[in-house]
């Protein structure tokens, strides 16, 4: 017999010397049983190729329908997946949306928004809920799945997607409806950052001014408290709009940059309002010694009065020395009181002190000076009285002409006032006759006169300008 070459890659078998025997040589027993093993290793394995893969965790390959069905509800169960996950982006991408609106707007329209989300939520977790169950349901990845079991998983599977389809147009919609509130809303937000940081800038500029009021010896303990009360609304601030909400924040931003900016000024001004005080110190203490003196030339001006006229032209003066002399005196203790503010550097308190001073000092002035005016205004009409009356007649022919400009009689609403006008320095010119006159009182007259023919005048102007 003759030996055949072996296989490549298989072991090799010994071939016989050329020419052939007929005979086959002798082999001991245990050499062919290892001839045979070697030989028959290559057709065992070849042999044990089908059940290999048909076992040992891997699938059995069916062909024909139940592989199609199989393939098809794999397909709807991807196209479900990315569904799913589509759904599930675009949810969280506007629920960011929806908190920034619900964060800034708390009108009507934005509440309802945030409910209508809140509902779509639900109808998306319903959705979910069934595409979960679709896919727990059916295991697409047995070896045994019959063709009617695929089937129905591509039925449920493919409804589960055009559910989650329908939600996600839904929420598409939804989205789109929401641009006006979510414009609005970014627009507030863009000014959120750049508010608290003028806060924050604000704050940090009054600190350093007061530093610097500080270290010129300046006093400024009202200020430093200002300062500190608005410690709590930076923390606040820095909270965020999330925990306070975004209109909140951003007026607590606006206020803390106003109040803090106002500390700073202060703070700034500081040296030049203490040097203020200091000057109105010293003239308001030189006004005071001026009219100590003046007040002390109201008597010999009154004793002219009583001497020379009758007693209604001095009557009302009679009390200005002493009320001169009591605010001159109060005006004193006033400014001892600024003074004392002054060096414990109560700036407030000195500021309101001196003004109170000034006010003192004014009416005195006024009612020192009263008395002198009085002396020479009835000098003047004493001397000529002529010259007080054809002041107020000229006045009274200058709006008569005025209200008969244009026409050929004055409308009786100008023209009965000045007739009274009239009438009344007639009056006053007769009651300069006689051995003792009241002088004030025709003072009195003629001026009341010339400010009704005044009033006249400006009524007739601005009618006829308001014609044009």
């Amino acid at each position: 017999m003759t030996a055949t070459p072996s296989q490549p890659n298989s072991p090799m078998v010994p071939c016989a010397p050329h020419p052939p025997r007929l005979t086959a040589p002798r082999r001991p027993p245990g050499a062919l049983r290892d001839a045979v093993t070697l030989i028959g290793l290559p057709l065992l394995a070849a042999l044990a190729l089908p059940a290999a893969f048909a076992g040992g965790g891997t699938r059995r390959w069916f062909g024909g329908r139940a592989e199609s069905q199989r393939a098809e509800a794999q397909a709807a169960k991807d196209a479900a997946a990315a569904a799913f996950y589509e759904l599930d982006t675009a949810q969280r991408e506007l629920r960011i949306s929806v908190e920034t609106i619900a964060a800034v707007d708390s009108s009507p329209a934005a509440r309802q928004a945030v409910e209508q989300f809140a509902a779509l939520g639900r109808t998306i977790d319903a959705a979910s809920h069934h595409y979960i169950e679709a896919v727990d349901a059916h295991d697409l990845d047995r070896d045994d799945l019959e063709a009617s079991a695929a089937a129905r998983a591509r039925t449920e599977l493919t409804r589960a997607k055009d559910d989650l389809d329908r939600v996600r147009r839904d929420l598409d919609r939804y989205a789109a409806d929401l641009g006006p509130l979510l414009g609005k809303a970014e627009t507030q937000l863009a000014r959120l950052a750049p508010a608290v940081e003028r806060a924050r800038q604000a704050l940090l500029a009054a600190s350093d001014a007061l530093d610097a009021a500080r270290g010129s010896g300046l006093g400024a303990d009202d200020l430093a408290a200002r300062l500190a009360a608005l410690g709590p609304e930076l923390t606040r601030l820095n909270e965020g709009a999330g925990r306070h909400g975004l209109p909140q924040t951003l007026e607590r931003a606006e206020r803390v940059t106003r109040e803090a900016e106002a500390v700073r000024a202060e703070a700034e001004r500081l040296p030049e309002r203490a040097a203020e005080i200091d000057r109105r110190l010293v003239t308001l203490r030189t006004r005071a010694q001026a009219l100590t003196t003046r007040a002390g030339q109201v008597e010999p001006v009154l004793s002219e009065l009583r001497r020379r006229f009758t007693a209604a032209c001095w009557q009302d003066l009679q009390q200005v020395p002493d009320q001169a002399a009591a605010s001159v005196r109060q005006a004193e203790q006033k400014l001892a009181e600024a003074r004392t503010a002054r060096a414990e550097q109560r700036w407030a308190d000195a500021t309101g002190l001196l003004s109170t001073v000034r006010e003192l000092l004014n009416g005195t002035d006024e009612a020192v000076s009263a008395a002198g005016d009085r002396l020479r205004q009835l000098n003047a009409v004493q001397k000529d009285p002529e010259r007080e009356v054809e002041r107020t007649r000229f006045a009274i022919r200058d709006a008569q002409r005025l209200a008969m400009a244009g026409r050929t009689t004055p409308e009786p609403r100008h023209a009965r006032p000045l007739d009274d006008a009239v009438a009344r320095l007639e009056r006053a010119v007769a009651g300069l006759e006689g051995r003792h006159p009241d002088y004030w009182h025709f003072l009195t007259e003629t001026d009341a006169v010339r400010r009704t023919v005044t009033r006249v005048v400006t009524e007739i102007r601005e009618e006829r300008g308001a014609g044009q």
